[in-house]
Order: structure tokens, then C-alpha cells, then sequence
């Protein structure tokens, strides 16, 4: 009943924290902090009540890996979020993001061998399908050459875990995320990537930006703006839960399983601008800019597979997504002042 979470204070992974603390698991995270703050710890503490273990790991660091399971000998399944995540940022620095999320998965997974630990959950993403002509994208659907460094490492590392699935006794369940959004309920943790839509949006409303750039207008959709499957991250967060109980109960018909974890609709840039303007009230101050190398022009998922297999699916809308992530925005402005 012990999990590891390698990326544990970054968005995804705090929110993860707090649905396996509720579903009664124990939780050893680590992280090297590079983009979260420690004080997520205290804030995963006081939803759930319970205090998650932390040690202050960086997964490129293999001793430091093998002593975290000299500490921790009962960890049974790993959740790995630990990655670089950024699609401009990829097309600028690929090795930076080939270093960190290839190596750091290897490092991992040769540890895990030595232990014998078999469950492992592999933070992946839409990405490696590239441009789809047809959607909604299921799983069959073709992985593609990559569009951006960031898309070739998820890719890469699929096939990696593919590969050491059919070499040892390791069970691997691959989430493919599509846009994850919102914040917890509490406004006690959410997204401060600075590389994402929905914090831009937000950081934009309550003036911490002046202006929110829509990358391209002209694509062809029906507003002219990239579309994409947004899926509120406490729904993003019990699809793990899920996966680990898959994995823990056996009911993996294949070592190596993928799982698209999307809401099955497609909506705008624009249409995220609207929903939050509906929600916030408050009118927002975005331009038109050029198109962003790296950007497919829409995918949305099929969920079908993980509703049926995982017993999985996602439960909020786009406005509740908004409506989360405005108050996570007002909350830090709180803390801050």
C-alpha cells in the first residue's frame, strides 16, 4: 500500500498525492524542487489530514534513488511524473529534455529491478500521437514522429518501458494525458507552469500579466485557434488511483498497457478564454500572436478504453475547471500579500 511519487509537488503529481491519500494509501514523494515549492507538502497535509513522506530527490541522482528504497523497502508501486514538460521549451534545449526525462527514467527503472518492484504508472501524453487526422484519437490510433523534443522523450520512453516489460516482471500502465486543467476544490494547491494556457489566463486576470498571447488564429477549426481535450486535473489525478489498483489486483490483460485519459471533447483557445470570462467575470486582455513551433492544430481523446478496462471517467466540465483554477489564482494572490 505504499507508492512512490517521483515529481510528487509538481501539479499533477500533489493532486495525485491527495487521491491516493484518500483512497488510503501510503505516499513517499520525491522531488528536486526545480519547479514546485516544498510547501505543497503542507498543503497535501491539510486536505487529506495526512502527511505524506518527502525526501528531496532528483531522479538523475541513482544513488540517491537506491538509498530512497534502503529507507523505503515496501514501496510496491511507483507513479512517475518526474519530467521536463514544456513544448517551447523542448525546441530550444532537446538535450536538456532528452538528460532529464530519458535518464532519469532508466535510473528508476534499473533500481526498480534490482527491488523487484513490478507496478509502475508512467506520466505520458497526447503527444505521441502528432498531428491526427482522424479523432477522436484512441489508442489504436498511430504513434507518429514527434512534433518537439518534449513529444520524442514521452515517445521514447514508452517504447523503453515497452521493451523492460517484456525483459523482467515489470507491469506497466502508460496514462496518455490530454490538456490537464483546474485546480482542487480547497484553492490549496493548482498549476503555476508558466508554460500553460490556463495559468496564463488566470495570471493575466488578476494582472500579474499584462496580456495573454493566443498563439495562431488561423488554423482550421472552426474560431481559427488550436483545439485541445482539457480534463480537470482532480479527475487527471483519480485515473492514477485507478491504474494503480489495476495493476495491483492484476488486472492487466497485457505488461505494458496504455490509457487515454481526456474528457472525449474538444474545446478552443478561445473557447477556454470565454468559459473563464462566464465564470470570473472579468474580461480578459489577450492579443493574437503567431503560431507556436510544436503545436498540433487539434487532438481530442476517445476515453472509452479506460471507462471500460479502469473504470474510469471523467466527471467535471470545462467551467468547473475554470472556476477552480481562478480561485487557486485569488488564493495565492492571498498568500502573497
Amino acid at each position: 500500500m505504499k507508492v512512490l511519487i517521483t515529481g510528487g509537488t509538481g501539479y499533477i503529481g500533489s493532486h495525485t498525492a491527495v487521491e491516493l491519500q484518500h483512497a488510503g494509501y501510503e505516499v513517499v514523494i520525491i522531488d528536486n524542487l526545480e519547479n514546485s515549492e516544498r510547501t505543497v507538502i503542507d498543503s497535501i497535509e491539510k486536505i487529506t489530514g495526512k502527511h505524506p513522506h518527502f525526501e528531496f530527490i532528483d531522479v538523475r541522482d541513482k544513488k540517491s534513488l537506491e538509498s530512497l528504497f534502503e529507507i523505503y523497502p515496501d514501496i510496491s508501486s511507483v507513479i512517475h511524473f518526474a519530467a521536463y514538460k514544456a513544448v517551447g521549451e523542448s525546441v530550444k534545449y532537446p538535450l536538456k529534455y532528452y538528460e532529464n526525462n530519458i535518464g532519469g527514467l532508466l535510473n528508476l527503472l534499473e533500481v526498480m529491478e534490482k527491488r523487484q518492484i513490478q507496478n509502475f504508472v508512467f506520466s505520458s501524453s497526447c503527444t505521441v500521437y502528432g498531428e491526427v487526422s482522424k479523432m477522436p484519437v484512441t489508442e489504436d490510433s498511430p504513434v507518429v514522429k514527434a512534433m518537439s523534443p518534449y513529444g520524442n522523450t514521452k515517445k521514447v520512453c514508452e517504447e523503453i518501458l515497452q521493451d523492460q516489460s517484456v525483459a523482467s516482471n515489470l507491469k506497466v500502465v502508460s496514462l496518455r494525458y490530454f490538456n490537464p486543467v483546474g485546480a482542487h476544490d480547497s484553492g490549496l494547491i493548482g498549476d503555476q507552469d508558466p508554460n500553460n494556457l490556463v495559468p496564463f489566463v488566470t495570471q493575466t486576470a488578476i494582472g500579474k500579466r499584462n496580456v495573454l498571447t493566443v498563439f495562431g488564429n488561423d488554423y482550421p477549426t472552426p474560431d481559427g485557434t488550436c483545439i485541445r481535450d482539457y480534463i480537470h486535473v482532480v479527475d487527471l489525478a483519480k485515473a492514477h488511483v485507478k491504474a494503480i489498483e489495476y495493476l495491483k489486483h492484476g488486472k492487466q490483460k497485457e505488461d505494458f498497457s496504455v490509457f487515454n485519459i481526456g474528457t472525449g471533447n474538444g474545446n478552443s483557445v478561445l473557447e477556454v478564454i470565454h468559459s473563464f470570462e462566464k465564470i470570473s467575470r472579468e474580461k480578459l486582455n489577450y492579443k493574437i500572436g503567431e503560431r507556436r513551433s510544436g503545436d498540433v492544430t487539434q487532438i481530442f481523446s476517445s476515453c472509452e478504453k479506460a471507462e471500460k478496462e479502469l473504470g474510469w471517467k471523467a466527471e467535471r466540465d470545462l467551467d468547473n475547471c475554470m472556476e477552480t483554477a481562478w480561485k487557486w489564482e485569488k488564493n495565492l494572490k492571498d498568500v502573497t500579500m
